[in-house]
């Protein structure tokens, strides 16, 4: 898998250059993926044009998927078979989001759903962009902190 630090492959229907951008990889019959999808949903009305889905389904699944979830915010673009944008990020499993700075160099990088990194990401995200810090989930929520895609 790449790297903090590393230039950002390119990404079909996804500008990664001129500001902070998150790449949330994912496929809609991942358990993990259901169980983050609200998540990233909450990242994307938070920092609103920050956060793109990569879906590696086809654009009516990635569409269902967002409706069946309520993620209207989250702008999703297909990653159809060979799979070119996860195979250029080298994912080991979804879901998996890369924060790519301003410059398109990876910032950070969370596999799974991990609730310490997806707060990580928010607030990092939140400092490149001057906009307020949103804790993405805590205790409270009923999530567990951590699980494997």
């Amino acid at each position: 898998m790449i790297g903090v630090g590393e230039q950002a492959p390119a990404v079909d229907g996804v500008e990664l250059r001129g500001r902070p951008t998150v790449l949330w990889f994912y496929k809609v019959t991942c358990s993990t993926s259901q169980l983050a999808a609200p998540k990233a949903e909450m990242l994307a009305e938070a920092y609103p044009d920050s956060v793109v889905g990569v879906g590696e389904d086809p654009p009516q699944a990635l569409e269902a998927f967002s409706e069946q979830f309520g993620m209207p915010s989250l702008r999703s673009v297909p990653d159809l078979e060979p799979f070119p944008a996860s195979n250029a990020y080298d994912i080991d499993s979804v879901p998996t989001m890369f924060l790519v700075d301003a410059d398109g160099r990876i910032d950070d990088v969370v596999q799974s759903w991990d609730r310490e990194g997806y707060n990580r990401v928010s607030a990092r995200l939140a400092e490149l962009t001057g906009a307020g810090f949103v804790e993405i989930s805590n205790e409270s929520d009923g999530l567990p902190a951590f699980k494997p895609g």
